[in-house]
C-alpha cells in the first residue's frame, strides 16, 4: 500500500506547521530544515513555487501521493460547485480521515492502519480500504474484537475535538458521519484555490 513514510518532523518544519499532529522536535525547531537553518537567505518564492508548497502540504496532511491526489481533483473537477472547496470535501470523506477525526486513532497515519488490519467497520461491515468514501448518515464503528485495543482507548481518552458534521456514541464506539462538511466547518489552513490554479495550468 503506498503511502508516506518518511520524516515528519522535517516536512513540518519545511511547511512552518505541526500538519502531523504535536511534535516535539517541530517546537523545538520551527524553523525550516537544512544545513543552515535559519540563517538561510531565501529569496521570493515565484508564483508557481507557493502553488506547489500549497498541493504537497495539502497530500502530506491528508496522507495522500500524487496519483490518488491527482484523481482525487479530476473528480472534483468533475463536480458542479467550487472545485477547491470539493477537492477537501471529498478529502474529508475518506474513512481514514474520518476515523482520525472522531479520534477512535491519534493521527491520520494510525487511522489508516487501524482501516487496513479490518480493525473499522461502515455499517456494520469490515472495510479495509483507507481511501472508501463516506456518504452522509454512514456508520463508522470500531469492530466488536477491536474495542478493546489499547491504543483505540487511549485515543478515545485524549480526544477532545468536536465537529458538527459528525456524532460519537462512546459506549458502542461508533459514530455517524451527518453531513459532508462546509468549508468554513474544516480546520485545516489550505489555500485550496492555489491547488487549482497550479492543477489549471
Amino acid at each position: 500500500m503506498a503511502r508516506y513514510t518518511g520524516p515528519k518532523s522535517k516536512i513540518a518544519r519545511k511547511f512552518g506547521e505541526a500538519i502531523f499532529g504535536d511534535d516535539k522536535s517541530f517546537e523545538k525547531k520551527n524553523y525550516p530544515p537544512g544545513q543552515h537553518g535559519n540563517n538561510r537567505r531565501r529569496g521570493k518564492k515565484s508564483e508557481y513555487a507557493v502553488q506547489l508548497m500549497e498541493k504537497q502540504k495539502a497530500k502530506y496532511t491528508y496522507g495522500i501521493l500524487e496519483k490518488q491526489f491527482r484523481n482525487i481533483f479530476a473528480n472534483a473537477k468533475r463536480k458542479e460547485g467550487v472545485t477547491g472547496e470539493i477537492l477537501l470535501q471529498l478529502c474529508e470523506c475518506r474513512l481514514d480521515n474520518v476515523v482520525y477525526r472522531m479520534g477512535i486513532a491519534p493521527s491520520r497515519r494510525g487511522a489508516r492502519q487501524l482501516v487496513s488490519h479490518r480493525h473499522i467497520t461502515v455499517n456494520g461491515e469490515l472495510v479495509n480500504i483507507p481511501s472508501y468514501t463516506l456518504k452522509a448518515g454512514d456508520v463508522v464503528g470500531v469492530r466488536e474484537k477491536s474495542k478493546s485495543l489499547q491504543v483505540v482507548k487511549d485515543s478515545l481518552d485524549a480526544n477532545s475535538n468536536v465537529y458538527e458534521w459528525m456524532t460519537w456514541n462512546s459506549e458502542k464506539k461508533e459514530g455517524t458521519f451527518v453531513s459532508v462538511p462546509e468549508r468554513l466547518q474544516i480546520p485545516e489552513n489550505i489555500k485550496e484555490q492555489l491547488i487549482v490554479e497550479l492543477y489549471s495550468k
